[in-house]
């Protein structure tokens, strides 16, 4: 028997307030969550030179926020079915402005990225809490191939649309006023919530869900396990990975903290994770695809910003006004997954390699065009392919999840989606980025330096700073050209992964190879007959 769904109400708003309004208020209220964050990338620069902080200390800080919304998902369908709406937006809205209050001051880092996890809760609960009254009106039949692609629209709209307004306040005002910002933002749903709403929750009182059973503190050990695992490769490359000691610490502690994760796992009645997801036939292999893409897409926090910080010298305004334009892609990458998922329901390998072909045509766009001397719009269409692409790839991936887990266990099995594509597989692809470039300046300066000699030097005058300066920005540009070359071949692997999969003959019916002992006897065999033919004739 199906389930039957009920039609779509929004019954937490006043009688007054005109119905077809109600959908598009919690539409701009989930904006004004996504926006919010404990930190803004866009003034990063900003950010390190008046708080005297190294640009690993700002990224960590970001990771800390990414972990608490990430380590929430278990636990949002608990928070909604126990209280009221209004109750769980006030208070979200109550905390991202405290939050940024907070990280306006120069606190401690621990006490940073304490407040950064606290507000990354927050934001994904708003968010939540925003686009789940509103899903039935988005889609009457709650269909996830609808769901999914609408939600990606906000999601990263909001993601670039940040970046960009903290760079433009940077730029024009102050850093602190992106914080002002979001502070107004939580005042409007603050007011929205007062005078719009009222008390409401899907349980009745008498059935509201307990906060009981909640393996809290698998949740923290859980937490803690990530985000060691994000120090681990935020700082390896400064900290000269295991020739310090601090790092070689740090592994061993991640290490004892898996350990006790596994042993919670199978001892508590009702763990934070569940040991049972990864029993589903193809959690393992999406989780895996998710760590593997993130690492390839790693490129577009880690090369671009090497490109355009110090070869282009492009300011943090000239990068996130450029990385408007893969909003078009975006677009168009949401509006293809919806029309390829519930349209004409076809196969989901195909949508990712399409997704991966797209990513491989981002790089190959940086490939040729990395230069010193290259426009400032001759950069848009691959920014275009990389926006289509990750909207088609995180639709897709996460879409495949939910057609292959239970209620029961999708929201677990989330938090782990969301730890790998939020920052797991972005650090682990930004840490051997990292030692890539390293690598490869450090052996271009090795091959080139017999250029160098007393001819150039006999030059009068002979501006040494700027020579070294143009020398040093090309053999950046010809090392993020080498990286961005090997990630071209990853992802052609994965596409001829992807597209041989999707074939019938090869997923149904591969011909078994025999034995060689039964090659040798045919091919024997074959022999004996074609020497008895030609003795006949």
């Amino acid at each position: 028997m199906e389930e039957k769904i009920p039609p779509f109400a929004m019954p937490m708003f006043h009688d007054w307030v005109p119905k077809p309004v109600r959908p598009w208020i919690y539409v701009v209220l989930a904006f004004c969550f996504q926006f919010s964050g404990g930190i803004y990338l866009g003034a990063m620069n900003n950010m390190i030179g008046e708080n005297a902080w190294y640009r690993e200390d700002v990224t960590m800080l970001l990771y800390c926020n990414l972990a608490g919304m990430a380590i929430w998902f278990p636990v949002l369908f608990r928070t909604k079915f126990r209280f009221t709406n209004k109750l769980l937006l006030m208070t979200s809205a109550t905390v991202i402005l405290v939050g940024n209050l907070l990280t306006m001051l120069r606190l401690p880092l621990p006490l940073m990225g304490l407040v950064c996890i606290v507000c990354g809760m927050a934001k994904i609960q708003g968010t939540f809490e925003c686009m789940s009254n509103i899903q039935l009106w988005m889609t009457p039949k709650r269909d996830f191939a609808v769901f999914f692609p609408l939600l990606h629209i906000i999601l990263l709209t909001a993601i670039e649309g940040a970046g960009w307004l903290s760079a433009a306040f940077a730029f024009y005002g102050h850093w602190r006023l992106m914080h002002w910002l979001i502070i107004a933002l939580m005042f409007v749903v603050l007011i929205v919530q007062a005078l719009l709403t009222r008390p409401f929750c899907p349980m009745p009182p008498d059935r509201r869900v307990p906060f009981s059973g909640i393996d809290w503190f698998g949740a923290f050990l859980w937490l803690s396990f990530w985000l060691e695992v994000a120090w681990l490769l935020n700082y390896g490359d400064w900290l000269d990975w295991f020739h310090s000691s601090r790092i070689c610490a740090m592994s061993g502690v991640a290490c004892l903290t898996l350990a006790v994760n596994m042993l919670r796992m199978k001892s508590h009645p009702s763990p934070f994770i569940s040991p049972k997801i990864v029993r589903y036939r193809y959690f393992r292999p999406i989780i895996f695809f998710v760590a593997l893409f993130e690492c390839i897409m790693s490129v577009e926090h880690v090369l671009e910003m090497v490109y355009y910080e110090e070869v282009m010298h492009y300011t943090d305004l000239t990068y996130e006004s450029l990385n408007q334009w893969s909003l078009i892609g975006v677009y168009a990458g949401c509006l293809f997954s919806l029309g390829w998922l519930k349209l004409m329901r076809w196969s989901q390998y195909r949508l990712i390699g399409i997704g991966m072909t797209f990513i491989c045509l981002y790089c190959l766009g940086f490939y040729l065009l990395v230069s010193p001397e290259v426009g400032y719009y001759q950069l848009v269409p691959p920014l275009i392919c990389r926006g289509f692409g990750y909207a088609v790839l995180c639709i897709v991936l996460m879409w495949c999840l939910h057609e292959v887990m239970s209620f029961e266990h999708f929201f677990q099995a989330l938090c782990i989606f969301n730890f790998l594509h939020m920052f797991g597989g972005a650090t682990i692809g930004g840490a051997f980025l990292a030692k890539g470039i390293s690598y490869y300046v450090a052996d271009g300066f090795a091959r080139y330096n017999g250029y160098i000699n007393l001819v150039d030097f006999s030059r009068s005058p002979f501006e040494l700073g700027l020579y070294m300066k143009g020398m040093v920005e090309l053999l950046l540009a010809q090392t993020v050209k080498i990286l961005y070359g090997w990630t071209i071949w990853a992802c052609l692997v994965f596409i001829a992964i992807f597209m041989l999969w999707d074939r019938p003959l090869v997923r149904h019916r591969i011909k078994k190879m025999p034995a060689w002992s039964v090659v040798g006897a045919r091919t024997l065999s074959g022999f004996n007959k074609l020497q008895k033919k030609l003795r006949l004739q």
